[in-house]
Parts: structure tokens; sequence; C-alpha cells
């Protein structure tokens, strides 16, 4: 299971790491050209923390709370819009408003909530535990996740039949990549490799592996080739890599491999 570097799609934040149980943002905004000094970086973590705690704020609040020059937040504040971090908006006025435009306060975007850790993954476990143990175990799991790749794979269906064949690889790593996945292909001995370079349920799939086994599945009913899962995020690997074998489409029902990694 897979998915993307952060990107602008609306389902992460360019320049985010994922954020696991420390709840602070990684790498915040990145400069241009070459990587933020390590104090920028904190700094400006720094500053999303302190929205995230204390709601939206103005700069002089900002300024305070975290000891710093009102110039040199409004610096961080810069990056972190044109990163979609946090966006400026005029303070919401309770009562009669005083004479003046209202006070300009910066909050958190959707996107800046969700690179804080939530404890999704920890919900995420809980539920499919919970599906386990009163719905039917382990088959009960694996209906689900089938259920979930199907929904969410019509996009990825759409791209794959509407290439030719020697680019349907490619073509399903773009549609990935859409949807924040960032997939490759590329050409291997006798095959072609799909490496999809993140998982959003990594953590989830370690304890339940019919995740990663039902997007093997689809893959391979999308491709109409039998396909191996050489590799997984879930099993400690440091990508999902798929083997997609050169084969006609008469396999169109083979089966897919057992996710995991290569059984050799």
């Amino acid at each position: 299971m897979t998915h993307g570097t952060i990107g602008p799609s609306g389902r992460g934040l360019p320049g985010f790491e994922e954020l696991r149980n420390n709840g602070v943002v990684k790498n915040v905004g990145e400069a241009p050209h070459e990587e933020l000094a390590t104090g920028e970086r904190s700094t400006r973590n720094r500053v999303a923390r302190s929205i995230l705690d204390h709601g939206p704020s103005t700069v002089a609040e900002l300024a305070e709370r975290l000891g710093l020059t009102q110039a040199a937040v409004r610096r961080h504040l810069d990056a972190l819009v044109t990163d979609n971090v946090v966006e400026a908006r005029d303070r919401r006025v309770y009562g009669a408003r005083t004479r003046g435009r209202p006070a300009k306060v910066f909050a958190l975007t959707d996107c800046g909530r969700d690179a804080f850790d939530q404890s999704y993954d920890k919900l995420a476990v809980d539920a499919l535990r919970w599906i386990a143990e009163r719905e039917g175990g382990e088959q009960a799991v694996a209906a689900f996740a089938r259920a979930r790749i199907a929904a969410q794979g019509g996009a990825y269906r759409k791209a794959v039949e509407s290439a030719p064949p020697e680019q349907q690889a490619e073509a399903l790593a773009k549609a990935l990549s859409a949807d924040g996945y960032a997939a490759t292909a590329r050409s291997a001995p006798v095959g072609e490799q799909l490496c999809q370079h993140h998982c959003p349920v990594a953590h989830v799939a370690e304890q339940f592996p019919q995740l990663c086994e039902a997007e093997t599945e689809f893959f391979a009913e999308l491709l109409g080739t039998h396909v191996q899962r050489l590799a997984t995020i879930a099993h400690g690997d440091g990508v999902c890599t798929t083997f997609i074998p050169k084969t006609s489409k008469t396999t169109h029902n083979a089966s897919a491999s057992t996710a995991g990694r290569n059984p050799a």
C-alpha cells in the first residue's frame, strides 16, 4: 500500500515529511534552491505548532509567544502560506466592532492540520480489529480491503484502459501519483516494476496485510496479468515494488501473488 510524496493535490503539503507521534511538523517550507538550515526549519515548525496550539494568531502574538521579531515571523509565515500550510484571514469579531479593519490572523489550512499526527493509524487499527473480532475474522478484513481498493480505483482503471498495452504500467503509475502515491514505472528483465515510494497506511498494513494483498490483486485484475509483489513498506522495505511480467492479455484472469517480500 502506498501514498506518495506530499504534493499540491490537497492530500498533503509540499516540503512535509510524515508525522508520527511527536506532533512536530518536519521540513516546513523548503528553500527553493537549497535546504533550509536546521535552525530555520525548527523555527518554522515552531510557528506552525504555535498556531495549532493557540488557534489563529496575529504576527504580534506569534512574535511574543516565540520570542521572535515580527519581521522574522512574517518571513516564516510567507513561506508557510506559499506551502499551503497556513492562510491569512480577518479575525472574527464578537460583539460590537471597533473602528478600523479587523486584525489579520494566520490559521492552519486543512492540509496544514493534517500534517500533524492525529492518531489516524490507531483509529484504523482499532476499527479493523473490531471488524475482525465481531464480523468474521480475517475474511471480513479482506472483504473490507477489497471493497476499499475497488472504491478508490476508478481513476486508475480509466487511466489504464485508455493507454496502449505497452504504456499501461506507466499510466497506472501516473494515476497513482496524481492521487498522492509517488509511483514510478521502470523497465525490468522480462517485464516492468511498479514502484510506490510512500505508504499512508504502512503502520496499519503491518498488522493487517490484507490491505496490501487486496491492492496487489487489484493491480493484477486491472493490468490483466499475474503480478508479484516483491517488497512492501509495511514489511520494512524502502518502497512497495510490484513486478509486472510482459505477457499477453490472455492471462487476464490470473491471480496476484501474496503481497509481501519476494519468496525467493
